[in-house]
C-alpha cells in the first residue's frame, strides 16, 4: 500500500485556538440594530444580552459585543466573510436615508466591501474564499489593527514568546501577523498616521494553555484584571528586551473550561422575508459544505 506524506505542520494552529469576540461601547442600540443586522446581515443572539445596555451580535462562531456606552472606535479594521456580496451592498445602500446623520458610509472594492459604522467602525467584508480564510460562508476572519512605525517585529515576537501563538512578520517588516484560530488572524500594520487614543474596547481569545502566558504576563507586571477562574486581561503589548509598550488593546483570555467555550450561535438567514419565505431555512450555515 502506497504510503501518505502529510505536511503536518500545516494544522498547526498554536496556543490561541479562536477568536471570540470584538467589543465596542456604541451610544445608541437602535442605529447599531441598523448597521449590524439589518445592513451587514448579522443575527443578534437570541439568548444572551436581550435588554437595551448591551447586544451582542453573532457572525459565524464569533460575536460583537456592544455594550451602551460611549462610543468606541477600534484602530483598525475587522474582517468578516459574507456569504452574499450582492445583497450585503443592496442592504447597506438601504441605509443611506436612515443613517444619514452619522459616520456610516461603504464602498466597493475588487476584493471586499468595506462598510463603517455609525460612529466609525471600520467592517471590512470579503467574499468566501477557501484558501484564504477556510471553509466558512459566515464568520469573523481577522483583526487589523494600525500600529506605530518600527513595532510589528516586537509585536510579533510578543506573541510568540508570551501567548505562545504562531506569528509571522511581513511586508519588509511592517506587518505582523498572528494566528488566533484556523485562518484568523490579528493583523497589526505600521502606519506613518497619527495614533488615536486608546479608548477601552477590547478583543478576546481563547487559549488551550491558559497558565503559561498568565504566568508569564504575571512576570512582566501585565496582567491588569483577574476576571474568574476561566479568565483574566492584560492591555499592553510590549518590546519585551525595554519593556516599552509597543501598542495597547485589552484582552479578554478565556480557558477552553469557561462555560461559554464552544457555544452553538445561531446564525440567521438575512434573505429570509415575509413576503418571499421559504420554510426550514430561517437558519444560515456558518460553513461551507
Amino acid at each position: 500500500m502506497e504510503q501518505r506524506h502529510y505536511d503536518r505542520a500545516a494544522e498547526d494552529i498554536g496556543n490561541i485556538i479562536s477568536l471570540g469576540h470584538v467589543n465596542t461601547a456604541i451610544p445608541d442600540q437602535g442605529l447599531a440594530t441598523l448597521f449590524y443586522v439589518s445592513g451587514l446581515g448579522l443575527t443578534r443572539d437570541p439568548f444572551m444580552m436581550t435588554s437595551t445596555d448591551n447586544m451582542w451580535i453573532n457572525v459565524g462562531q464569533s460575536q460583537f459585543h456592544l455594550p451602551t456606552g460611549r462610543g468606541e472606535v477600534l484602530r483598525g479594521a475587522t474582517g468578516l466573510v459574507v456569504p452574499d456580496r450582492e445583497a450585503l451592498v443592496r442592504r447597506l445602500a438601504a441605509l443611506r436615508r436612515p443613517l444619514a446623520d452619522t459616520r456610516f458610509d461603504f464602498c466597493e472594492s475588487n476584493d471586499r466591501v468595506e462598510a463603517v459604522s455609525p460612529w466609525g467602525n471600520r467592517i471590512h467584508c470579503h467574499a468566501p474564499d477557501p484558501d484564504r480564510f477556510g471553509p466558512i460562508l459566515l464568520g469573523m476572519a481577522y483583526v487589523a489593527f494600525e500600529v506605530p512605525p518600527g513595532t510589528a517585529r516586537g509585536i510579533a515576537r510578543f506573541y510568540r514568546e508570551v501567548l505562545q501563538a504562531p506569528a509571522e512578520v511581513l511586508d519588509g517588516g511592517r506587518e505582523a501577523r498572528i494566528m488566533v484560530g484556523a485562518k484568523r488572524y490579528f493583523v497589526f500594520r505600521e502606519t506613518d498616521a497619527a495614533q488615536a487614543a486608546y479608548d477601552g474596547h477590547h478583543v478576546q481569545i481563547d487559549v488551550a494553555n491558559f497558565s503559561g502566558p498568565h504566568r508569564r504576563l504575571l512576570e512582566l507586571g501585565l496582567v491588569t484584571e483577574e476576571s474568574s477562574l476561566h479568565q483574566y486581561r492584560f492591555k499592553a503589548i510590549i518590546e519585551l528586551d525595554t519593556r516599552a509598550v509597543l501598542f495597547t488593546i485589552e484582552h479578554e483570555v478565556r480557558s477552553m473550561q469557561h462555560p461559554m467555550y464552544g457555544r452553538v450561535l445561531v446564525n440567521r438567514d438575512p434573505a429570509q422575508s415575509a413576503l418571499g419565505y421559504k420554510p426550514g431555512r430561517d437558519s444560515l450555515a456558518w460553513s461551507m459544505a
